[in-house]
């Protein structure tokens, strides 16, 4: 799908930008400022060429990790590919690769997700800032709408591992659902864990993005007020970088601590079995030496030798259970 954003010539119902779904059998307008492929075919692919004059990569072009094949110029264009976390309110969050293509005053996106932050740029483009003058003012209002949609999941992964450790080193837990609690909170950990861990790279991704774009901006000699735009946005990255890497380590923190607190669990199992195991082998002795067959044994004839045995049996259980007391190994 071929989706162009352009300023309106006139003030129209969707505010200050006018979208246009792109069919089959229509043309690009002349005066687009913003070319959005969506998931595209490659006849999409071909009309977008043909209009500009470059080439769209595809989606296994999209998959290279190496900068020179994700950063690149070429035909008088810029190619910037980035990996953005999509999905994060799910269960499973993919980390999707979105390139964003900047040819004269014209920005091209090709993207095969629905990130959140698109939704809010255009949101926030169409009620207050508009899309501005050139392909570079678009992409970088994007990156700012990118930069605030990870804030926001970082906050929210934040709030939730706090919930987690407060419910993890708390006391008031009901030895019945105690082992599951933990499977609970391993679980939890597990998702959190694999959501910072993508948002990281993510921003590791755009910050190579930023610093490409910063030196193609020195180059073309756009407005500094734009650059310094550009260069703040860089930070405030740098800054959510470390934030999350401060996330990743709690969780590490956390995660240590549940399987520890496992651990002790299956040592109070364990320490429990052999108390028990001590507990119940003195009466066994007795009752051993008292089954055997011999045909001299005192305590046969006696007329208490029964009650006397079944005394002794309970006596040698209930002293070693008092001495562990004591020792406080229970």
């Amino acid at each position: 799908m071929i989706i162009v954003h352009r300023t309106p010539p006139e003030p129209c119902l969707t505010g200050l930008v006018e979208k246009i779904v792109v069919g089959p059998d229509e043309s690009l307008p002349a005066d687009s400022l913003w070319i959005d492929l969506v998931s595209p075919t490659r006849e999409e692919d071909r009309k977008v060429e043909q209009f500009l004059g470059i080439e769209v990569p595809t989606r296994e072009d999209q998959q290279d990790i190496e900068p020179s094949e994700i950063l690149y110029a070429e035909h008088g264009a810029r190619y910037l590919t980035a990996r953005l976390l999509s999905r994060a309110d799910e269960d499973e969050p993919v980390l999707t690769p979105v390139t964003f293509i900047l040819k004269g005053s014209i920005l091209i996106t090709v993207r095969y997700e629905q990130p959140r932050a698109f939704q809010m740029y255009l949101h926030k483009a169409s009620r207050v800032t508009g899309l501005g003058r050139s392909g570079e003012e678009v992409l970088a209002g994007l990156i700012e709408a990118i930069m605030d949609r990870a804030a926001d999941i970082l906050q929210l992964a934040g709030e939730q591992i706090d919930n987690l450790s407060r419910s993890i080193f708390s006391t008031k837990v009901d030895p019945g659902t105690r082992n599951e609690q933990y499977q609970q909170q391993l679980r939890a950990l597990g998702h959190w864990g694999d959501l910072i861990s993508k948002q990281r790279e993510s921003l590791v991704s755009i910050e190579r993005t930023l610093l490409f774009l910063t030196a193609s901006l020195r180059i073309a000699r756009v407005d500094k007020e734009l650059r310094d735009q550009v260069r703040t946005t860089l930070r405030d990255l740098q800054s959510l970088e470390e934030h999350a890497t401060f996330q990743a380590n709690k969780i590490q923190f956390l995660l240590d601590a549940t399987l520890g607190l496992v651990n002790l669990e299956q040592n109070n199992i364990i320490k429990l079995f052999s108390v028990m195991a001590v507990v119940f082998m003195p009466p066994t002795l007795i009752a051993s030496i008292y089954g055997m067959n011999f045909k001299q044994m005192p305590e046969l004839e006696a007329p208490l030798g029964y009650p006397l045995a079944l005394v002794l049996m309970l006596v040698a259980a209930v002293m070693p259970y008092f001495f562990f007391r004591w020792k406080r190994w229970l």
